[in-house]
């Protein structure tokens, strides 16, 4: 019988490795073409945040 309140290892927070916390969120909408490729990706909320990462630096160093 499943235990009513839940998995207790759900109930933990989740570590983070990183040396600032992703604590924001950012909505955008895109095309169907591109959903489709970015959730091809390994890990496609890494993946949209080193695409974003790479062209802020690139603006940066104009």
């Amino acid at each position: 019988m499943p235990n009513p309140k839940g998995n207790p290892e759900n109930l933990k927070p989740i570590k983070s490795e990183r040396d600032q916390p992703l604590t924001e969120y950012i909505h955008l909408r895109v095309t169907k073409e591109m959903k489709e490729e970015v959730q091809q990706q390994d890990d496609p909320p890494e993946f949209c945040r080193q695409a974003i990462q790479e062209k802020l630096d690139k603006y940066k160093s104009r």
